[in-house]
């Protein structure tokens, strides 16, 4: 019974030292999923280790591979159902290994525990739960085997960086456990019984081997009160610093060239405006308030994803505030344009991996919210960006990288025809009796939406003084902005392409005659962020689809693009400068003083790559590709675990017959005898009774007749059992008779060898006997 406790309690150490780093690891992850994997890890590992224990060391490893093996297909399979991920047990476990580990650094925290964040953890858990049960319960080096452990626990910290609070309590136990396993004694060498103890493996050590010993611990006891004394003050210092975040060393995923900037597709689009980019289905469940009151009157002009004047209002948006129907207009966001460098708009979002379900975006004080359920498929839309109704809160049927600043979405496999995902969103209606005394945000974290690019052409910046002069506060001077676009400027869907400086300033000073003063909804919203900008707005561009009715085909005449504006305790809020209905707009010099002078068509280079002739632009090939399906899965496994149990086992089997057949078969009749010798202490060292080096050869013989059960007192060595006197008797004449030895005395040494070996086996435990052909052992014992 004690015998068996030592090592469960040992077990039960290491199991606790590895959970405690899965629960560190954890702090990062939503949901107790992963901690529950890696426990069953450590619980596996270490249990495969302690129930084997007894066996071969060199046979613990395949084992130990088989159970690694099967326990990863079930933890990827629960992972991957857990994430409603799409594909087979192969497809994912492939991506997961191709992926886990920037996938893991790249993640949005909190982590989803989904196949490829799951993968890398799950191993490395297993794998040092192995080496140290091996080292501790098989040598008895707890102290050593607690390295595996530490490591893991060291990796998992580094992981979580400053994403977490700092592990007090785990790091405590973590001490505490690792303590209580020193207490514990360790495990002793096992001890002959019977006659024979205390003569074959048994004996007080050697001096020197005690000397050395005791130098050891001397020289370690020293160089650990140094390390404390050098390292110490270093390690304390560090205690309130704050850990190094290993995601600033990995890219994240990133937009294709395609998708920097999808402003410059809507004239594309426009030219093709019956292709079917998607196909939509769009629920809208419910509609509240968040500080409990009555629904707010709608936005007289303006909300947070669409205008009451525009062609579509916000996601779901209709006259009736309680209106529950899958019948109103949806607002798809594709992308979110903040960056302005005088030529183009472009995407400014950090995406990070994420699982399915998204970090929740706080809602502005008094907004009114909905809940609006799509369900998308693609059709002809390329790229990565993933449309969907701001603000995503879960996505199912897709893989995706999130970007929580504009709360937009990418595939990072690109998209192909046939993905369908869903996705669950909050669509936020500001309250609108905020915005006539919001104020706009100033800092040094708002720079990027308040930045102008140099080279602005003097008019732009004299129109955006014009309009804020008599408007003070910052809705006001958006209004005025949104009111003067839509007033003189006429909408065409055969514009070109292009919101450069020259560009803008053509569209809003250039004559009509030339083809001025009309545009897409790409120039009436770039203008919008542009004049906005100047007047001291924070603005961007926003790309998206309009389906007036949440279902069916959504065309590439329903792509538009509209401008925000941020406010104070209000958020980001779209407007519509698009022209009302089609009234005949007004001349802007009717409007606009000083009156522009004439002006030409921008230069030939300023223009866009895109013409108005050509078609929307294709995604690569490599895009739209769908990703190859792994079919070589198993048949690789099944060759891996094939070869693991067959080819070893080969190996030692034919190394060993040409071991035994050089030692009785080659070389003079004595180096003949000293093999046979060595065949029979290879036969004591494998039945468990090692002799000691010091020992002579009949010191023993008398050792091994005594171990042979059969044999008594009276009749040890005389044939009751296996007996090695006779072979000792012809070392001992070959050693110490030199030339006296002759063939047939080595053909004897020979036969005694394998009558000894054999019977050995033959009392061995019957699967000790299957392994006992199987050890390597005697090919490198000494």
């Amino acid at each position: 019974m004690v015998k068996l406790w030592r090592p469960l309690t040992a077990a039960l150490v290491l199991v606790t030292l590895l959970g405690l780093a899965a629960t560190v690891l954890s702090r990062v992850y939503s949901g107790p999923l992963l901690t529950r994997l890696l426990l069953g890890a450590a619980i596996a590992s270490v249990g495969i280790s302690l129930a084997t224990r007894r066996l071969p060391s060199w046979l613990i490893a395949p084992l130990s591979v088989l159970g690694l093996t099967a326990y990863t297909a079930f933890a990827l399979q629960v992972a991957a159902r857990h994430a409603e991920l799409p594909g087979g047990l192969a497809e994912v476990t492939l991506d997961a290994a191709r992926n886990g580990v920037p996938r893991l650094l790249t993640a949005m925290i909190p982590v989803q525990a989904a196949p490829d964040t799951v993968l890398v953890p799950l191993v490395a858990t297993w794998l040092a739960g192995l080496a140290c049960a091996e080292v501790t319960l098989r040598t008895g080096r707890v102290l050593l085997g607690y390295l595996p452990p530490v490591l893991l626990y060291g990796g998992a910290l580094y992981v979580v960086g400053p994403n977490a609070d700092p592990a007090l309590w785990p790091t405590t136990a973590f001490i505490a456990a690792a303590a209580l396993g020193l207490v514990l004694p360790g495990r002793r060498g096992a001890t002959p019984s019977g006659p024979a103890a205390g003569t074959l493996g048994t004996g007080k050590l050697p001096t020197a081997v005690r000397l050395r010993l005791a130098a050891g611990t001397a020289a370690g006891l020293v160089a650990v009160v140094a390390a404390g004394v050098l390292v110490g003050p270093y390690v304390a210092g560090q205690v309130a610093g704050r850990p190094v975040d290993p995601r600033r060393y990995v890219q994240p995923p990133q937009v294709e060239s395609l998708d920097e900037s999808p402003l410059i597709r809507i004239s594309g689009w426009a030219l093709h405006p019956d292709q079917v980019l998607l196909e939509l289905r769009s629920e809208t469940t419910g509609r509240t308030d968040p500080n409990g009151d009555a629904p707010a009157p709608e936005a007289p002009a303006t909300d947070t994803d669409g205008t009451a004047d525009g062609p579509a209002a916000d996601a779901g948006a209709g006259n009736d505030p309680a209106a529950d129907t899958a019948a109103a207009p949806v607002r798809l966001r594709l992308a979110v344009l903040s960056d302005y460098d005088g030529v183009t708009w472009q995407v400014g979002g950090t995406y990070r991996n994420a699982g399915r379900v998204l970090p929740p975006a706080e809602p502005a004080p008094g907004a009114i919210l909905r809940t609006v359920r799509q369900e998308i498929t693609i059709a002809g839309l390329n790229g990565r960006l993933l449309p969907a109704v701001a603000t995503p809160q879960q996505v199912s049927g897709s893989r995706v990288a999130y970007d929580a600043q504009t709360g937009t979405l990418i595939r990072p496999e690109g998209l192909t025809p046939g993905l369908r995902y869903e996705v669950l969103s909050t669509a936020e209606r500001p309250d609108p009796g905020l915005l006539g005394v919001a104020d706009v945000p100033a800092g040094a974290e708002h720079t990027r939406v308040l930045q102008v690019a140099d080279g602005t052409p003097q008019r732009l910046r004299e129109l955006a003084e014009q309009l804020a002069a008599d408007n003070g506060a910052p809705y006001a001077r958006a209004v005025a902005i949104e009111d003067f676009l839509a007033e003189h400027y006429r909408e065409v869907a055969d514009a070109p392409s292009g919101h450069a400086y020259p560009n803008l300033e053509f569209f809003l000073f250039g004559g009509r005659d030339m083809g001025g003063q009309r545009g897409t909804s790409e120039q009436f919203a770039a203008a919008f962020a542009v004049l906005g900008r100047l007047a001291g707005l924070p603005t961007r561009v926003v790309v998206g689809f309009d389906s007036p009715t949440g279902d069916g085909p959504v065309r590439a005449g329903d792509a538009h693009a509209w401008p925000e504006v941020l406010f104070d305790g209000v958020g980001w809020v779209a407007f519509d400068p698009m022209p009302r209905d089609d009234r005949q707009p007004r001349p802007v010099e009717e409007d606009f003083r000083p009156k522009p002078e004439k002006s030409s068509p921008p230069p030939e280079e300023a223009q866009p790559s895109i013409s108005p002739s050509s078609p929307a632009p294709e995604a690569p090939e490599a895009v739209a590709a769908a990703p190859e399906r792994a079919t070589a899965f198993w048949p690789v496994i099944v060759a891996l675990v094939v070869f693991l149990l067959g080819v070893p086992p080969a190996v030692v089997l034919f190394l060993r017959s040409r071991l035994r057949r050089r030692r009785l078969t080659v070389g003079s009749a004595p180096q003949r005898i000293a093999g046979a010798w060595r065949e029979a202490t290879d036969a004591l060292r494998l039945a468990g009774h090692p002799a000691p080096d010091h020992h002579s050869a009949t010191e023993i013989a008398e050792a091994a007749a005594a171990l042979w059960p059969t044999a008594t007192g009276a009749d040890r060595g005389s044939g009751s059992g296996p007996s090695l006197h006779e072979l000792a008797e012809l070392v001992n004449q070959a050693a110490f008779a030199p030339g006296t030895a002759h063939d047939a005395q080595a053909q004897r040494a020979a036969q005694l060898a394998h009558e000894f070996t054999s019977a050995m086996r033959a009392a061995r435990p019957r699967w000790r006997r299957l392994l006992w052909s199987l050890h390597p052992g005697p090919l490198y014992w000494r």
